[in-house]
């Protein structure tokens, strides 16, 4: 993913540094979007999370991260409450 990470932030040029930031950068983000989830969401299949995470990592990049919370947060919130009710539906009769 950090590839396709790399080509959306527009870096074309490969060094180690860019490479050790911009992992450092995705590993972060993966953990604050599965907290606002609440769930471990896997962005391979669930590509509208993907992108939000890719926007995270924009963010982060571009260090505005405050922004994020702001700018996304009909985004966060929409991904909460389906995380939290595909949760609430997996249990069945269960309250």
């Amino acid at each position: 993913m950090l590839d396709e990470l790399k080509n959306y932030l527009d870096v074309t040029w490969t060094d180690t540094a860019t490479d050790t930031k911009i992992s450092g950068i995705l590993s972060r983000a993966e953990n604050m979007i599965n907290k606002y989830a609440g769930t471990e969401i896997d962005f391979e299949t669930d590509l509208t999370a993907k992108q939000l995470l890719f926007d995270l990592c924009r963010y982060i990049y571009c260090n505005s991260l405050e922004d994020f919370k702001i700018n996304f947060r009909g985004d966060l919130i929409a991904l909460r409450a389906r995380y939290k009710a595909d949760d609430t539906t997996a249990g069945g009769d269960e309250p």
